[in-house]
């Protein structure tokens, strides 16, 4: 594998008709479905057709054609590959024909996870189980199908546990499984980041707990809960979306387009590997060797190789140049037109390759690595949080009946000012340009991404302490002779514009879920109650109407 950067479906009962809008029909019965999966193909191979789409489930759940030629092609491994026995990847599709408003509420969910495991508005991902066997039944001689989980949670570790379970059961039982399977996730509870789940589906109990925003970093596999009550044993999850960090690399989100599995058949081909343009900023999985001609001007190719056998353990490693790559058969390795700013960890090197050697378990080695990501992640997020604290204005400088105060700009040439006294080189022993390696970080639309959030999340915290400052204002104006009394000296004009003011930043904090007691939302609304009973029956009618 490279990774290259820059038929009539059956009608389950009780279901409303179709609608054309492209989502279902707000129907209780598929509301829990709803929340983790958008639908489930089953895709096969036509003679006459090639892959084609044998059914979707719910049977009233709307794919544009586009989307459907997407889903085949990319549901089964290229021709060239010849897996034989079963096969599990995912894959991510660009979602066509619009955005469409999903019915059910993923506003509770995505306040409270992570930004990267926040759900996908504009794209959906596909969850592979591929089988194909021999088969004398059939003309071609293999059978060959595949089922897929369409979702816009980026679970890869859940839904490819969940597969594993159902995928089989169906290839031999079809319809009438996959029926009771969707019904079983229909009754399971919300994802609710935070919280460990029990997922009961075909006699086994998955058990996950979803991470959520205000984890520490390194936190525990799920709290294994509840045991006792719970027959069968669950099957506990460690991570619901995380994989074999020793397999795979994942240690930050990646804020631009990517497609785990790429083919020449994908409706953005064309768009992803023209010339006439500098190359896109995505990350495309691919196995067809065309590729490696066809993208070899892009500034960075990652060939994956097949597993080395213990023992066999390479002697160094090195980037390569792109202007090495120029056959098909290149060796493994990353070919990059850029240069590295930090030195390489060789003590981490040498434990890792120390591991293989005495075949220590995966899980083991996983741990240093994903440790060693999160040390030199932490080392490099640090002062940005840092920095990015001081643009906050005091509180003390927050006042109740003025506007709050704005947020700093984020001038770069300080904050790497700011680096000689409280850089990454006070918790990282890496040495290299660590300047240089910001300054590349700010080009890119990694430093965007993140400056939005933690920008957005600051104003939230700005409003509510803002909130926060009249509702302890209120609390010296007790009494409705104290509010009179404050209220002497200002116009009705004033007080009018106070009141609205205030209703709107109640709505605004309630829509927008700010970090605010429900006790200090609720102060603030006898407060504006008690300044409208003080005014003239006629503002009275103009604020309260009927």
């Amino acid at each position: 594998m490279d990774a290259l950067s820059g038929a009539g479906p059956r009608r389950a009962r009780g279901r409303p008709g179709a609608r054309s809008s492209g989502v279902r029909a707000p129907a209780a019965p598929w509301a829990r479905f709803s929340a983790w999966l958008e639908c489930v193909c089953v895709v096969t191979f036509d003679l006459e057709l090639g892959q084609a789409l044998e059914l979707v489930y719910p049977s009233d759940f709307r794919l544009t054609d586009k989307e459907k030629s997407s889903i085949c092609y990319l549901s089964f491994p290229d021709s060239h590959s010849g897996c034989l026995g079963d096969t599990q990847f995912s894959f991510r599709i660009r979602q066509c024909g619009g955005q469409r408003s999903p019915w059910h509420d993923d506003r509770h969910y995505d306040t409270g996870a992570p930004v990267s495991l926040q759900r996908e508005p504009a794209h959906y991902f596909g969850y592979v189980y591929f089988r194909q066997v021999k088969d004398s039944s059939v003309k071609r001689g293999y059978f060959q199908k595949s089922l897929v989980l369409v979702s816009r949670l980026p679970f890869v570790r859940l839904f490819q546990a969940l597969l594993s379970l159902i995928a089989p059961e169906y290839f031999d039982k079809l319809a009438p499984c996959l029926e009771a399977v969707c019904n079983e996730i229909d009754q399971w509870p919300a994802p609710m980041p935070g919280q460990t789940l029990n997922l009961p589906v075909m006699g086994v109990i998955l058990q996950v707990r979803i991470p959520s925003r205000v984890d520490k970093p390194e936190s525990s596999a799920p709290k294994q809960c509840g045991h006792e009550n719970l027959l069968p044993a669950p099957v506990v999850l460690s991570s619901v979306h995380e994989l074999d960090l020793f397999s795979c690399l994942h240690p930050l989100k990646f804020c631009c387009d990517y497609r785990p599995y790429f083919t020449i058949h994908d409706s953005e081909f064309r768009e992803f590997t023209t010339r006439t343009q500098a190359p896109p900023n995505v990350v495309l999985g691919v196995t067809n060797p065309f590729f490696i001609k066809m993208l070899q001007h892009w500034p960075h190719i990652l060939r994956v190789g097949e597993p080395r056998m213990s023992g066999d353990l390479p002697k160094q490693v090195k980037l390569k140049k792109p202007s090495r790559l120029k056959t098909l058969d290149t060796k493994p390795g990353l070919y990059t037109a850029y240069t590295a700013h930090l030195h390489r960890d060789k003590a981490l090197l040498k434990r890792l390759l120390k591991g293989l050697q005495k075949k220590r378990p995966s899980d083991m080695q996983t741990a240093l690595l994903r440790r060693h990501l999160l040390e030199l992640t932490q080392s490099f997020i640090i002062p940005l949080e840092h920095y990015m604290t001081s643009l906050m204005p005091l509180q003390k400088s927050i006042m109740p009946w003025k506007t709050p105060p704005q947020i700093r700009p984020f001038r770069q040439d300080d904050f790497l000012c700011s680096l000689e006294h409280a850089g990454p080189q006070l918790t990282c022993i890496l040495k290299g340009d660590w300047l240089g390696l910001y300054r590349r970080f700010f080009k890119s639309p990694h430093f965007d991404g993140w400056y939005r959030q933690r920008h957005k999340e600051m104003v939230q915290k700005l409003e509510a302490l803002h909130l926060e400052a009249i509702c302890e204002a209120v609390r010296g104006l007790r009494g409705k002779q104290n509010i009179e009394a404050w209220m002497k000296d200002k116009s009705e004009v004033e007080i009018v514009d106070l009141v609205l003011k205030l209703r709107e930043k109640l709505v605004w904090a309630q829509g927008h879920q700010l970090p605010v007691k429900e006790a200090t939302l609720q102060r603030a609304q006898l407060y504006i109650e008690t300044i409208i009973g003080s005014l003239p029956k006629d503002l009275q009618a103009v604020l309260c109407p009927p």
